[in-house]
């Protein structure tokens, strides 16, 4: 922190316009130490906080906006291509698409919070066609709460920062080491997960040829469309014979499936 402190100082708002725009364009790199840099730079009367608030904003909606775009453009490949290079692509999909689907607008002030939802809410109000003028208000306002946060937390808790950037800057090295660690720590107990995850899914997965060898050789199958309906006002086509049922429902009234016939289901 100590060092993110003087690098800041030493290169102004640039910096910090940069790099909020690259972590929301999606690259891996946390603006959240830069901001509360940026606030406890503020406190000390060394940076101005409404001219960083403002640049912090600008960067995140400039980086939305471009989501935005590509969602009205490309689709649900857009979302798809997201979850497909997270640490969860089984889940991110639908877990950002069931928040976004109860909350719509409003999921945009609250989205840069939640890991995971605030890089593809945007590409999702592009792809079901959300009005430009209020994607931009509550991503703005999203935006100004989001970056304000962590402005403010560092502009209150200024003098603590400085202590603890001065505590951190004594590890040398090894503060270096400690967090590639803990990140490595993380990152390989998501793989491991879903390696296992995988291995148990499967011996209950059929591909795409074999169904269709079914269906070809005239088997009664059940196919189902577990779709989330985000999914299918975007993408409509659906396999011939399948009927649709929300995930939910399917836990609920699983009733409805017959248990003399064999049952496909199907989500993506």
């Amino acid at each position: 922190m100590h060092r993110t402190l003087e690098f800041l100082l030493h290169h102004g708002y640039v910096v910090l316009l940069a790099w909020v725009f690259a972590e929301q364009v999606g690259l891996p790199i946390p603006s959240m130490p830069l901001l509360l840099a940026a606030g406890a730079l503020a406190g000390t009367g060394r940076m101005s906080f409404f001219a960083s608030l403002f640049y912090a904003m600008l960067a995140a909606l400039a980086a939305d906006t471009l989501w935005y775009q590509l969602g009205r453009r490309r689709g649900i490949k857009v979302l798809q291509f997201l979850c497909k290079i997270s640490l969860e692509p089984d889940s991110c999909v639908r877990r950002t698409e069931g928040v976004f689907a109860k909350q719509g607008a409003r999921s945009l002030l609250l989205a840069k919070f939640l890991p995971g939802l605030g890089t593809v809410a945007p590409p999702l109000a592009g792809i079901f066609h959300m009005r430009a003028r209020r994607f931009l208000l509550f991503d703005g306002l999203g935006s100004m709460l989001w970056a304000g946060t962590f402005l403010g937390l560092g502009y209150i808790f200024s003098g603590q920062i400085e202590r603890i950037a001065e505590h951190l800057a004594s590890l040398g090295g090894w503060l270096l080491v400690l967090i590639v660690a803990a990140l490595a720590a993380y990152i390989s107990y998501k793989f491991i997960a879903r390696q296992r995850f995988l291995r148990e899914l499967r011996i209950a997965r059929i591909t795409v040829d074999e169904l269709k060898e079914k269906i070809d050789a005239g088997e009664e199958l059940v196919i189902v469309d577990l779709r989330h309906s985000m999914d299918f006002e975007a993408d409509p086509e659906t396999i011939p014979g399948a009927f649709r049922m929300d995930a939910k429902e399917l836990e609920e009234k699983n009733d409805r499936l017959p248990r003399d016939r064999e049952v496909i289901l199907y989500c993506t």
